[in-house]
């Protein structure tokens, strides 16, 4: 129950998180594509980060190889085919999935969710186990990673001629999809644990998924690519030291 209860609150922080970026639209008159691509970029380091340190090495160790590949693939598939069957609409590469009457604002949120929902199930499985040495910095990672995204959310919505205040609330709203994933997560490796290695691994394969196929396209698709890769690499060696510093 401990495990549920803490991989949920953790989850629902973090994706709180995403209404401080959003929140920034108010401040932030005008957008800049060079600070938003350094910003994701670093989002995408910590994300890859937490994925290794936080998610895949755990389940290694845990679990052996075996039960860790298993879960990258299931992760992978779990998004392709959400991704696939869901109408959506991504920054980068436009709408996706089956045809639909969405407005693009509807579509863009649905896109957010379905990349949401992942970092809030890895948030939740960290906590497997009562494991505080491993769940605590993948939430903060987590959190640190959502402000940039919440805020790239809510100045895309702008560009759909959404004011500033209904940016803010929808950019606050898909984080908190999160703690959805985190109960999730959490209660699954609560109620199974020998499948903790099962669960890390997929939320690691899902959130790699997400890293490649929308978080780093997107930071290169404006011609920053050396400002977005910077980025990255900052973000992965503070998600490094944050964990690191729990060990």
């Amino acid at each position: 129950m401990q495990t549920i209860i803490w991989g949920t609150t953790a989850s629902l922080l973090a994706g709180a998180a995403t209404g401080i970026g959003a929140l920034l639209v108010f401040f932030v008159r005008r957008e800049s594509d060079k600070t938003l691509d350094f910003l994701l970029g670093s989002a995408a380091g910590i994300m890859l980060a937490a994925t290794f340190f936080s998610l895949l090495g755990p389940a290694i160790e845990l679990g052996g190889i075996r039960p860790t590949v298993i879960g990258i693939v299931l992760g992978a598939f779990f998004l392709t085919y959400a991704e696939r069957f869901t109408p959506h609409m991504h920054m980068v590469t436009g709408a996706q999935g089956p045809s639909s009457r969405l407005t693009k604002v509807a579509l863009f949120v649905l896109a957010i969710t379905i990349h949401n929902f992942p970092e809030g199930m890895a948030v939740g499985v960290s906590f497997g186990g009562e494991n505080l040495k491993d769940g605590i910095p993948t939430a903060i990672g987590i959190g640190l990673q959502n402000i940039p995204e919440g805020l790239a959310v809510a100045f895309a919505l702008l560009r759909e001629n959404c004011s500033r205040v209904r940016a803010f609330v929808i950019g606050l709203l898909t984080g908190l999809v999160e703690p959805v994933g985190g109960l999730l997560g959490a209660s699954v490796v609560s109620i199974a644990s020998g499948l903790l290695p099962y669960g890390l691994a997929f939320a690691g394969g899902a959130m790699l998924f997400v890293i490649s196929e929308e978080v780093i396209p997107e930071t290169h698709s404006r011609g920053n690519s050396r400002l977005a890769t910077t980025g990255l690499m900052i973000g992965f060696v503070v998600m490094m030291v944050l964990d690191n510093a729990f060990g």
